[in-house]
């Protein structure tokens, strides 16, 4: 395997021409162009837009094995069994959902999530909240582009503003009144994160005045809100997107905050977020991350549904919405190379205000901003820009009914599902529960227990391979996104090929994936139809 892939990488690094970018490097031989979702575009100053933004923050995962370097003495592809396994689970993250009395009566059992990057930093985020003054839990995958500012800023805030879409009047109501007597708030969500996760601390306080002026506008509809939930998702994405365009054009006398306004509006971000409340599940998705339910049919076998649509330029419904959007004169234009105007993958997005505002706006807002440029923002305005915007984060919501034989729903950012299909990744996570399952035998214990009859059963278990096996299913579908062979199997050589590719080669070949995995409790919704 030495020998295919890892000469492979390095002749595709000697053979491309290398430009260096502001702080970064530009490669421009592409083997897998389609999976950068902005396109570099060069112009006299630098690439655009940039990659990373300087405010950006990222989770740790240990970086101890990854090159900087192509040169071919620096390249070594060795590592361990240990060392693999810990770099594929930094980012885990797993929630099993109790009541007060240590029983589940949720229709969530649990759920397990993690992320490898690819970009430096990573540009994915995600997501997972109880709702704590409505009924239900969210769970959301963020997938950034032109760094990771906006996917930041919108995994912070969009489950806020489909809580506070969701609350009834009364609850609005309590919480401007403890506001306003500077009383505090009852929370409302209940976040579920990883220790690395971040936040934008510096600007939290204008995050949360910006949702109560959101609250404050439901409270001066007439009457009740009365959303119905796919319209409640709906309006906080919009809402949402509304409020990051403004926020950067509003007057902003602390510099930092300006900055992160900037980078957030000038960056972009595709999101796609589930909320399950009982047996009834809403999928909301603005873009190219997907969410597949895994079926278990009566037989035994499983199937897989599809509740999201990628909306892309491979897209018959998208390619119609944006032509009815626009003159005729510009529908041969509208996609170029597969591409929104030339440059975008995905056609809906938070943020990519470049692709929203005027020409007039954006050079205004860039002429009376401070150093843009060392921020990694460019104007840059594509040819055949006549009527914006083209780009829009209204997202499509799915409802689906919980049956029992649902057993799982799997949310991923496009870095999953570029390596591996749908029915693919459902059967990898089923074939993942049933040998968790056998590889678990139940431990009886003969009277009496010594330490010698205990040590041998833990060894009969580790003989089995449980000690190898990940008990984390979105690690288990990582590990087989970027190590399978064409097989189907884990090939360790390319997993550690994978693994230690350069920061200026990774991209080309895998982008960063994040994967949550929410797995259904079938006696909650058996029940359920029972009691109804």
């Amino acid at each position: 395997m030495s020998g295919t892939v890892s000469s492979w990488i390095l002749s595709s690094a000697r053979s491309s021409i290398i430009l260096q970018g502001k702080g970064r490097w530009y490669s421009i031989r592409i083997p897998n162009r389609n999976k950068i979702k902005w396109k570099l575009v060069f112009s006299k100053t630098c690439p655009y837009p940039a990659g990373s933004c300087s405010l950006d923050r990222t989770l740790s995962f240990p970086k101890a094995f990854r090159h900087t370097s192509t040169e071919e003495e620096h390249f070594s592809f060795q590592l361990s069994p240990a060392q693999i396994n810990d770099i594929l689970r930094a980012g885990e993250l797993s929630h099993r959902t109790l009541d007060l009395n240590g029983k589940n009566a949720n229709s969530v059992l649990r759920f397990e999530s993690n992320q490898l990057a690819s970009n430096s930093p990573i540009e994915d985020r995600r997501s997972a909240a109880t709702c704590l003054q409505t009924a239900g839990m969210m769970f959301g995958v963020f997938d950034g582009h032109a760094g990771a500012a906006c996917a930041q800023a919108v995994s912070e805030r969009l489950l806020h503003y489909i809580a506070v879409s969701l609350m009834p009047r009364q609850s609005l109501e309590e919480i401007e009144l403890a506001v306003e007597a500077m009383k505090p708030v009852r929370p409302i969500l209940q976040w579920h994160r990883h220790p690395n996760d971040v936040e934008y601390r510096e600007i939290t306080s204008q995050y949360f005045e910006n949702l109560r002026v959101y609250w404050q506008h439901l409270l001066d509809l007439d009457a009740e809100p009365g959303f119905s939930l796919e319209e409640a998702m709906i309006c906080a994405f919009k809402r949402l997107d509304s409020d990051i365009s403004l926020e950067v054009q509003a007057p902003q006398e602390n510099e930092l905050m300006r900055n992160i306004a900037l980078q957030v509006a000038f960056s972009g971000a595709t999101a796609c977020v589930a909320h399950i409340d009982g047996v009834h599940l809403h999928v909301a998705n603005t873009g190219d991350c997907r969410a597949v339910l895994g079926v278990r049919e009566e037989d035994g076998t499983w199937s897989t549904l599809p509740l999201t649509r990628d909306h892309n330029a491979y897209d018959e419904f998208e390619i119609r919405r944006l032509k009815r959007e626009h003159p005729r004169s510009e529908e041969k234009t509208l996609f170029v190379n597969d591409r929104l105007l030339g440059i975008l993958m995905p056609s809906r997005a938070f943020g990519d205000v470049q692709l929203k505002w005027s020409k007039e706006l954006q050079h205004s807002i860039l002429e009376n901003s401070c150093d843009v440029e060392a921020l990694n923002i460019y104007q840059y305005v594509p040819p055949n820009y006549h009527t914006p915007p083209y780009l829009t984060a209204e997202p499509e919501v799915t409802y689906h009914k919980l049956r029992s034989k649902d057993k799982f729903l799997v949310i991923a950012s496009d870095g999953l599902w570029e390596m591996l299909s749908n029915e693919k990744v459902v059967n990898l996570v089923a074939g993942h529960l049933t040998e968790l399952n056998m590889q678990k035998p139940p431990l009886t214990f003969k009277k009496p227990v010594n330490l010698g009859y205990m040590h041998n059963l833990l060894l009969q278990r580790k003989s089995k391979g449980l000690a190898s096996l990940d008990q984390n299913t979105a690690t288990h579908l990582i590990r087989h996104a970027i190590g399978s062979n064409e097989y189907g199997e884990v090939d360790p050589e390319k997993l550690a090929a994978m693994l230690t590719l350069p920061e200026d080669l990774a991209r080309m070949y895998r982008d960063d994936i994040t994967v949550t995995v929410v797995h259904f409790n079938s006696e909650t919704i058996e029940d359920y139809y029972r009691s109804h």
